[in-house]
C-alpha cells in the first residue's frame, strides 16, 4: 500500500484519536462499572486495553498493512500476560506502580487471552470497515 505524506498524517491522526479515545473508553468502564452489565464491566477494560494495543501499531507503523498490526498485537498482548508468570521481586515492584499495573499487570488469567483476543478482532474489524467505508468514497 503506498500512501503520499498527508494521508499517512491523516492515518496518523486517525489513529492517535483512536488510542486516546480507548484509553478513556477502558478508563471509564473501570470508574463506572457499577452502571454497566456485569459481563461489560467484568470484561471490557481487557478488551479495549487490547483494542488500544492494536490502534497504537496502526500509529506506529502507517506503512504497514493491517494483518501485521493484527498479529503484533497478539504477540504483545500474550507477551504481557505470559509475563505476569514470572514473579521475581523486581518486575513485581513494577507492577506495583499504577503505569506499571496498566502496562504489565499483576497475574496471569487465562480468561484475558480470550479479552485481548476480542478487543484485538474487534479493533480490527472496525479498522477495516473505516478502510472499505474510505474506498467507496474516493
Amino acid at each position: 500500500m503506498i500512501f503520499n505524506y498527508e494521508s499517512k498524517n491523516q492515518l496518523r491522526k486517525m489513529y492517535f484519536g483512536a488510542v486516546v479515545l480507548t484509553i478513556l473508553l477502558g478508563l471509564a468502564s473501570r470508574k463506572y462499572s457499577h452502571l454497566l452489565f456485569s459481563f461489560f464491566a467484568e470484561n471490557a477494560g481487557d478488551a479495549l486495553w487490547a483494542m488500544m494495543v492494536y490502534f497504537g501499531f496502526r500509529f506506529l507503523l502507517v506503512n504497514k498493512s493491517m494483518i501485521t498490526a493484527f498479529l503484533l498485537s497478539f504477540l504483545f498482548s500474550f507477551g504481557i500476560e505470559f509475563s505476569q508468570l514470572y514473579q521475581a521481586n523486581w518486575m513485581n515492584q513494577i507492577r506495583g506502580t499504577l503505569v506499571g499495573a496498566l502496562i504489565l499487570g499483576k497475574g496471569f488469567l487465562h480468561v484475558d487471552l480470550i479479552r485481548y483476543s476480542t478487543g484485538i478482532v474487534i479493533a480490527y474489524s472496525l479498522d477495516c470497515l473505516v478502510s472499505i467505508k474510505k474506498q467507496k468514497n474516493k
